[in-house]
């Protein structure tokens, strides 16, 4: 008898404990979804990787300090829609990010747009120049 009770209890607490898990993981508490910053650097790193890839760039602040800032992205299944490819950006690159930023005030957030070098806008999903990892559009401002 415990045994019988036993395997569906179990497929019970995995089927209500998964996607609370999965929507915490995609949970944008701390992004202020109210704005979109601009922020012009060097790439120091891009990550093509699952489930997020990553933009790190180096960004001299309005204290003339250079900040790192970390940007997720979409996955490289969503990117390749944009235009992207692995090589799109390479350390070095002098780019223009739009993000939406962390709330409290660290530098970073979620990517949205890329101005490359030559002047092209990539987007963050299918279709150039916009749709960010978590929606598209949205306020600008700072």
């Amino acid at each position: 008898m415990k045994r019988s009770i036993l395997g569906p209890a179990l497929a019970m607490t995995l089927a209500l404990a998964v996607p609370g898990l999965v929507y915490a993981h995609h949970a944008a508490a701390g992004i202020d979804q109210s704005r979109t910053v601009s922020v012009e650097g060097t790439v120091k790193e891009f990550r093509w990787a699952n489930p997020h890839s990553w933009i790190e760039m180096e960004v001299v602040n309005s204290e003339g300090e250079t900040e790192i800032w970390n940007l997720e992205m979409n996955p490289p299944s969503f990117l390749v829609g944009g235009g992207w490819t692995r090589s799109t950006i390479q350390p070095g690159d002098e780019v223009t990010v739009e993000a939406r930023p962390f709330i409290n005030g660290d530098p970073g957030g979620i990517f949205v747009s890329i101005t490359l070098p030559t002047g092209e806008q990539l987007g963050g999903r299918g279709g150039r120049g916009g749709g960010g990892a978590r929606g598209g559009g949205g306020a600008r401002g700072n």
